[in-house]
């Protein structure tokens, strides 16, 4: 079999170079992240954070707490994202889940094999295979290039994997061609993922993608179709 060309590291490389170093995340416990996700829906990282803030500060991020909170205060915390009322429905299921399903405590189911632990997580409403192991990698647990929509988009479009009807198969995807790029490392496995994003959202965008200014063009398939090559 043809050995992997291994330029992944190498565009990661070139990433923090434009980006530098970025902070490591803020929220790695696995049941504080899958309420981070919920608090504020579609809410920028500025919005969002500041409502995280609110929201350990006035409510709590332990289930019990949560479930004791007032749904006035909820309501007004989720309002920094959208559709704030159908957020706080989903915060308090979460935290049902979490007490009913877990005893309040994901740590040991969270500890087992990467199946399981992956199963027990996709219990939560919104968690799939990609909310599953981000999860699992930020709180270092698994090994595992995990990817949110930019990351995605911008690996694609370098020629990992391929556009598949669904998210979760494109994501797959893409998964298994990176796999063997992959550094086995925490660190350089989550910078990745924070790197890949915030190229996605400054320059390798949906839409009007700014091909010019990109570092990593010279590797990327969708701007050697765009230039002609």
């Amino acid at each position: 079999m043809p050995v992997p060309s291994k330029k992944l590291p190498k565009i990661i490389g070139a990433l923090e170079t434009l980006y530098g170093r970025l902070a490591a995340p803020t929220v790695t416990d696995p049941f504080e992240m899958i309420l981070w996700e919920n608090v504020a829906y579609l809410a920028d990282d500025a919005r969002r954070a500041k409502a995280w803030d609110e929201f350990r500060r006035l409510v709590g991020t332990k289930p019990a707490e949560i479930l004791a909170a007032p749904r006035a205060r909820l309501v007004a915390i989720a309002r920094a994202g959208i559709l704030a009322a159908d957020r706080v429905d989903k915060i308090r299921k979460i935290a049902r889940i979490a007490l009913d399903e877990f005893g309040g405590d994901l740590g040991k189911t969270l500890d087992q094999s990467l199946k399981a632990a992956t199963k027990a997580l996709k219990l939560f409403p919104s968690i799939g295979d990609p909310g599953a192991e981000k999860i699992l990698l930020f709180s270092r647990r698994e090994r595992v290039l995990a990817l949110d929509s930019n990351g995605l988009r911008v690996l694609m479009r370098l020629g990992y994997g391929k556009q598949e009807k669904g998210y979760a198969a494109s994501y797959r995807s893409v998964r298994e061609a990176t796999r063997p790029e992959w550094k086995d490392d925490f660190a350089w496995l989550i910078a990745a993922h924070q790197l890949l994003r915030r190229h996605g959202q400054e320059l390798c965008k949906a839409s009007h993608p700014r091909c010019e200014a990109c570092p990593v063009r010279g590797d990327c398939a969708y701007w050697s179709r765009a230039a002609g090559g």
